[in-house]
């Protein structure tokens, strides 16, 4: 069982008032707020041992190293990848699915396919989209239903030799759905083509373990998981980060450089070009710390009672209507009421102290599916309590009044 009020008071944003109210934050897909132990961590850094790392002899750059490679080592056993230079430092997903879909571009040729699902946010699918314009493959979308779960047979189906890469988030950022990727990995695999898992909506959540996925690639951002903004994890297989080109060049990940000819550095630094976010490296291990001594099953427990909990409530309220219904969910809602522009209920309820995302979420496809032009995301963390949906609820229903 989690101490909630312990916990909550390790977030000191959390009691804090908004517009005269006490917060209620609900937007945690977005991002999630920060325990104090993230934020001293922050300060201790630039206090302590700021220098640039991997290149200067004196004590300094040696001690940031040091704190920067043991956070890469906490990751790796975190997510239990099977090498440590198979864990690289990226700005977050959005900028390691560029890094693998740029690898990619030189792999695939005309005639080729590229699959996603039809609830990617954009970051999983704007780069496949440019990769297929560079490359002459093709893009091809799994379909979802009314629930808001992938269509397996479809899925069967679009799977051939033809296939080349898969890109499918683990859980969606717009409707909390879970898909079944051991599923999808498995039968990836079975064409001969490699899989991503896009995790920054899982992460949160749950505790991946890449080799018993036996994904090929999986990546996430700190900022979604207690940690800093502008860090993020690419893991990719030994064997595909070897095949694939850096993404970008420049300092650090060169072996050697000459105007004829330059040699890259191996794993991890052939795809971390420049002077990286060493603060938020660092302190992305201590994030990952913290959430690791409050349990990921404790976690997915409380978080499942939040869920349900909310959805009961929310249901009572007349004209509302979730989107995603998903036997297999995350601590995530989407809904609107009939009539009402989720912009206007967002922007009341805020007036109440209470945060939740509006609009279509990075997921254009799904609200185009659903023909709408976008919904009421709350999303729930581990922070979050039953009091806070009650205030929750009783916001949406006065801005309903108010509204209709």
């Amino acid at each position: 069982m989690l101490d909630i009020q312990k916990i909550r008071a390790d977030f000191p944003i959390l009691s804090q008032k908004v517009n005269g109210k006490p917060l209620v934050y609900f937007d945690n897909g977005a991002t999630s707020q920060k325990p104090q132990v993230v934020i001293d961590a922050i300060s201790e850094y630039y206090q302590t041992i700021n220098a640039n790392i991997h290149r200067g002899v004196h004590t300094l750059s040696q001690l940031a190293t040091d704190a920067y490679e043991v956070s890469r080592g906490k990751i790796q056993q975190h997510i239990n990848a099977k090498h440590l230079h198979e864990v690289i430092f990226t700005s977050g997903t959005t900028h390691a699915i560029n890094a693998v879909a740029n690898g990619f571009a030189t792999l695939l040729k005309t005639g080729d396919e590229v699959l996603v699902s039809a609830m990617e946010h954009h970051s999983n699918i704007v780069p496949w989209q440019m990769l297929c314009e560079r490359s002459g493959a093709s893009l091809k979308v799994i379909p979802m239903n009314g629930k808001g779960e992938l269509v397996m047979e479809s899925f069967d189906a679009l799977l051939s030799e033809r296939t080349k890469i898969v890109a499918v988030n683990h859980i969606s950022n717009a409707l909390g759905t879970i898909n079944p990727i051991e599923y999808m990995i498995e039968c990836a695999h079975k064409v001969g083509a490699a899989i991503l898992i896009d995790g920054a909506q899982a992460t949160p959540h749950l505790k991946p373990d890449v080799q018993a996925l036996n994904c090929d690639f999986y990546v996430f951002s700190g900022h979604k998981i207690c940690g800093p903004t502008g860090v993020g994890i690419l893991y990719g297989k030994e064997d595909w980060l070897r095949k694939l080109p850096p993404y970008q060049g420049g300092g650090e990940m060169i072996a050697t450089v000459s105007f004829e000819k330059t040699t890259y550095a191996d794993l991890p630094h052939k795809f971390e070009a420049g002077t990286p976010n060493i603060e938020g490296g660092i302190v992305l291990g201590v994030a990952i710390d913290y959430l690791n001594s409050v349990g990921f099953e404790n976690i997915a427990s409380y978080e499942a009672e939040l869920l349900h909990y909310a959805t009961e409530q929310l249901n009572t309220i007349e004209g509302l209507k979730i989107f995603g219904t998903a036997a297999n969910k995350a601590s995530v809602i989407s809904f609107n009421i009939e009539g009402i522009h989720p912009y206007d209920i967002g922007a009341i309820i805020d007036k109440l102290g209470v945060a939740v995302r509006t609009g279509h979420h990075c997921a254009q496809p799904i609200m185009d599916y659903f023909e709408i032009p976008g919904t009421i995301r709350a999303s729930f963390a581990f922070y979050n309590t039953k009091e806070e949906i009650d205030i929750f609820v009783e916001a949406v229903k006065r801005a309903k009044m108010m509204l209709s």
